[in-house]
């Protein structure tokens, strides 16, 4: 028998397909920006998803499931709320802007966990996890009481008395994912088998099966390599090179030469910034790498004293550079910026640009090009799944009449801004253990030997 379901904040429904293949229904979803809201009405075409934000539905979507369920209980909420309040990139402009006189103190967006809480004390559902950045451990929010308190304070207080759980730092290569992304997971339970598995020392998230050292019982991370090395090769020279026209999504943009030339000199898990003298008469490798540090307001900036020209032969160095006032300058960026992966390592997490060279370690290890959207896919688990991309009409979610997909825009969003759906099936599928008292007895024995999460209790 499947388990009901709803996703508050649900993106896309990327990381719901994998609560759908561990055994969840979901009835209602909540999205408010429209395209993403489409794609989840593509992909779950049986859920009744609300393209509002979570306060204006707050009141149709416990309606909606406490129809459906007629009486039963709800097995899962998921609430993945807003985090560029919470992320480190989040934090850092707003800091900025407050200095600036732009933005309160404390952003908005952050509150938006208070109705969710509202509906989770009405539907009161068996589980409740909660995704987000780790910094929101850290993060203040204004109760309804006008009271200034953690957020994860918030939950558990609010939830108190019929639920119990933790919090823990998540590093999903240590699930075998192809990517080293950290998340906060927040699971909290009211099923009475759970809370005596927990209170006896069970994780309620699955146990690690990967590390970056590994042990008898943790294999190796999957590495950028392990997960795309079979893909055909790409370069970003020209529209020949760049496109693979039998395999779907594996296209990469074309660079510009200059680009280009810093790219293709750049060794596997180095930046651009710290390429070395190319003159055949030179080929100096001592010249000074690029670097950062904090300023006196605390803020990483990036040196400005990077030298652009050989320091031995005073060649033009293939480093990032920009043209001003008739001459050039090296470039403003950081040390991550036109890097390679390196190759033995799952890929960095992937973001919104991963498409852009001089994001954060965006260029392939080896070829001179930024992933393609199929390796980017492959590397977020989404092969794994039957997932549709459009088009999509946004008043009905369904398909438009005229062919063709999702812009690529739209496709390098929802990948940057939602977990990889291999973890929340493997959640999924450890929350249901829970139904299994003989699976609970086993997880008990093993628990000693389980590596140890950070907990919030």
């Amino acid at each position: 028998m499947r388990k009901l379901a709803v996703s508050l904040f649900s993106g896309a429904g990327i990381g719901d397909i994998g609560y759908r293949v561990a055994g969840f229904d979901f009835v209602s979803m909540c999205e408010l920006e429209p395209e993403r809201a489409a794609l989840a009405k593509l992909n779950f075409p049986s859920t009744r998803v609300f393209p509002l934000g979570v306060q204006e539905a707050r009141d149709e979507i416990v309606a909606n499931a406490e129809a459906i369920l007629s009486g039963d209980d709800l097995h899962l909420l998921t609430c993945t709320a807003p985090c560029q309040g919470m992320s480190k990139n989040g934090q850092g402009t707003l800091r900025k802007n407050i200095r600036a006189g732009n933005r309160p103190a404390l952003d908005p967006r952050n509150r938006l966990i208070l109705p969710a809480l509202e509906i989770i004390r009405s539907l009161r559902p068996l589980w409740v996890v909660f995704e987000n950045v780790t910094e929101m451990r850290n993060t203040l929010i204004e109760d309804h009481d006008g009271e200034m308190k953690y957020i994860l304070n918030i939950i558990f207080e609010r939830l108190s008395g019929n639920y119990e759980g933790c919090a823990y730092d998540v590093e999903f290569a240590d699930y075998g994912i192809p990517q080293r992304r950290q998340r906060l997971i927040t699971v909290l339970t009211r099923d009475e088998q759970a809370i005596s598995a927990l209170r006896s020392g069970v994780s309620l998230i699955p146990p690690p099966t990967h590390a970056k050292r590994p042990t008898r019982d943790l294999a190796k991370w999957v590495s950028v390599i392990d997960a795309i090395g079979d893909f055909p090769p790409l370069d970003g020279r020209d529209e020949n090179s760049a496109v693979q026209p039998t395999l779907p999504y594996h296209r990469v943009p074309i660079l510009d030469p200059k680009k280009y030339e810093w790219i293709r000199h750049t060794p596997p898990g180095r930046s651009a910034f710290d390429n070395q003298c190319v003159e055949p008469s030179c080929r100096s490798q001592k010249n000074r790498t690029h670097g950062a540090s904090h300023d006196g307001e605390g803020i990483n900036r990036a040196h400005r004293d990077t030298p652009l020209y050989c320091e031995r032969c005073k060649a033009l160095l293939p480093r990032p550079y920009t043209e001003e006032d008739g001459g050039i300058r090296l470039m403003s960026g950081y040390t991550s910026a036109y890097k390679r992966m390196d190759p033995d390592l799952p890929a960095p997490a992937l973001t919104r640009n991963l498409s852009y060279p001089c994001s954060d370690q965006k260029l392939h290890p080896f070829q001179n090009r930024v992933l393609s959207l199929a390796e980017a896919m492959r590397i977020h688990t989404l092969d794994r799944y039957d997932l549709e991309w459009g088009p999509l009409d946004h008043a009905s979610g369904t398909r438009k009449k005229k062919s063709g997909m999702a812009p690529d825009s739209l496709i390098r969003l929802v990948i940057g801004e939602s977990v990889p759906p291999l973890f929340f099936e493997l959640l999924g599928k450890h929350i249901l253990v829970f139904s299994d008292p003989h699976a609970i007895a086993e997880a008990k024995q093993r628990r000693s030997h389980r590596p140890v999460q950070r907990s919030l209790w």
